[in-house]
């Protein structure tokens, strides 16, 4: 989808982090009640709600990817915090932030993309049920126009929306809007923003949504900021609605720093100054190490060596407990998953009652989780379960150092199906879990708990490679410059037409198909051990890729 889905969890983390508020300044919203969405949407669209197909029509994936209950929990939870964030705005008549939200695609009896239903519809509809009559302004300021804000306020006549967008989808009745070309760029944006907020009347209440899709490279948005550019507007905008009770919500964003335009904004409504989010910031690898440092090694491990540990290694007595790498006990491992919330992540996409089996194969120390399936009611569908994730792993000496040894990773979905949103890659029996970034951080956090230099693994196809680009590099210098020349020469490609591409042997190079090289890569924890980067840029420069159109590949053979 191009969704980050800890997008909230991020910018919490960083908002924390970095001082910008206390864990006091957080609410967790109450869910939206049936009641207050049925002033807004028909009931044939909210009965169509608890189907996974209309659910994944609306979040474009295939309906076995869809968990009901847990998704329109998420809905529900955003809608109510919408509502409870207007509710403190006015009581305190200053600026609220919802981390969700911005649901403005759905109509009274539509959804749209990514918006089951109009949270800004439903928080207004409640608070005019309640007895606000002020002037309202919406301001839209994402990527795409408000068409579902508009045909939910059209019979409003104290609401006005004003739009600044990059998508010419008709006039909207009532709606003051400005479409900018695309790659509109800074300057032009804020020149029709400051034009915009001077037409924009003076309100009692205002809801902003400010999208993180206006970015450059955004993969919906065609609008062309930068994250400076972007915090520019939202400072514009608190400029502008100074002592007007707001509502800001994040709306689209489907670039990799989505999160970052929410974060600066989070950071102007609470700091009032246009501090940025540090590049190198990394909001998963700082949560992750924070809870590493609570966790006790005896909350993980066996952390005494007894005589019947002794008596065991030597074969005088049976086999006891199984450790992985002989330190984390099954029981330690359950606890550390659920502290770093991926027994949550598991729970939000269909599983509970996950358990972990240790034992050993040929290669290493075995890792296993098993979950079932969630019923509608919480409990479990069935009672069979399912293999999730599989780790074998062991200690192993790598350019001299000891690392972590990863000889196998599979993350299983069972229960989703491949589609044409979701099609089978190379190697994949099922589709993934998507929880391959919380995983990786996870080995390195094993990794610096047994005083090891990093982790290592082959990368079996083109995807995983790709995927762990960020943090992994191939061991071999020579290897690393093949690799970044092949990211090169396929980037006009989506990434499953490129490892196909791969795997078929439709890639070229100097004119024969290119064969891809299953060499270890490595995340190294200590300094001194990346690869040569002259050595890799010379090998980068020397190598071309070509691809070979599919409808071709016959007549290769």
């Amino acid at each position: 989808m191009g969704i980050e889905p800890r997008r909230a969890d991020y910018v919490a983390w960083w908002l924390l982090d970095s001082r910008a508020l206390c864990a006091a300044n957080l609410r967790v919203p109450h869910r939206a009640t049936y009641e207050e969405l049925d002033r807004v949407h028909t009931l044939e669209l909210l009965e169509s709600l608890g189907r996974p197909e209309t659910l994944g029509r609306i979040f474009a994936v295939d309906p076995s990817d869809v968990a009901v209950d847990e998704l329109m929990t998420t809905v529900l939870l955003a809608c109510g915090g919408t509502l409870e964030a207007a509710r403190e705005a006015l009581a305190r008549r200053g600026p609220a932030l919802n981390l969700q939200g911005g649901f403005h695609h759905a109509g009274p009896d539509s959804a749209g993309g990514f918006c089951p239903v109009n949270d800004v519809a439903v928080a207004l509809a409640a608070l005019r049920a309640e007895g606000f009559g002020g002037r309202v302004a919406v301001l839209d300021l994402d990527a795409h126009p408000p068409d579902g804000i508009a045909a939910c306020l059209e019979r409003d006549r104290s609401a006005w929306v004003g739009s600044l967008s990059g998508s010419d989808w008709g006039p909207l009745p009532g709606v003051d809007e400005t479409v900018l070309r695309d790659g509109a760029g800074d300057d032009a944006y804020l020149r029709a923003l400051s034009g915009l907020l001077g037409r924009m009347p003076r309100s009692a209440l205002a809801f902003v949504l400010a999208g993180g899709d206006v970015l450059a490279g955004d993969r919906f948005g065609r609008l062309g900021l930068t994250l400076a550019g972007a915090r520019h507007r939202d400072r514009e905008v608190a400029r502008a609605l100074r002592g007007v009770p707001s509502v800001w919500l994040p709306a689209g964003g489907y670039h990799r720093d989505a999160w970052r335009v929410l974060a600066g904004t989070g950071m102007i409504l609470t700091l009032r100054q246009d501090a940025s989010v540090p590049a190198r910031y990394d909001p998963l690898g700082a949560r992750f190490a924070l809870i590493s440092a609570e966790l006790l090694a005896s909350d993980l491990g066996d952390t005494e060596f007894t005589s019947a540990d002794l008596e065991e290694s030597l074969g005088l007595a049976p086999r006891g407990r199984r450790l992985l790498l002989g330190f984390y006990t099954a029981v330690g491992l359950e606890h550390a998953l659920y502290r770093y919330g991926v027994i949550d992540q598991l729970r939000r996409v269909g599983y509970v009652g996950c358990r972990v089996v240790l034992d050993r194969n040929g290669l290493g120390d075995r890792l296993r989780l098993f979950g079932q399936a969630a019923a509608a009611d919480g409990g479990t569908q069935d009672s069979a379960e399912h293999l999730l994730i599989e780790l074998v792993l062991e200690r192993r000496c790598v350019q001299g150092a000891d690392v972590l040894y990863v000889h196998w990773l599979s993350l299983r979905h069972p229960r989703a199906q491949f589609s044409a949103l979701r099609p089978q890659l190379p190697g994949q029996e099922v589709p993934g879990l998507g929880l391959a970034r919380e995983v990786g951080e996870l080995l390195a956090l094993v990794a610096r708990r047994l005083g090891l230099a990093g982790v290592v693994f082959r990368p079996a196809h083109y995807h995983t490679a790709y995927t762990a680009r960020h943090n992994f590099f191939f061991v071999d210098p020579a290897r690393q410059g093949r690799f970044e020349a092949l990211v090169r020469d396929l980037a006009p490609l989506a990434l499953r037409d490129a490892t196909a591409a791969v795997s078929n042997g439709r890639v070229l190079l100097g004119g024969a198909p290119y064969v891809w090289e299953a060499d270890e890569m490595a995340l190294w924890l200590k300094p001194g051990t990346a690869p040569d980067r002259a050595e890799v840029a010379r090998e980068r420069e020397a190598c071309r890729f070509t691809v070979v159109p599919s409808d071709s590949a016959c007549h290769m053979n």
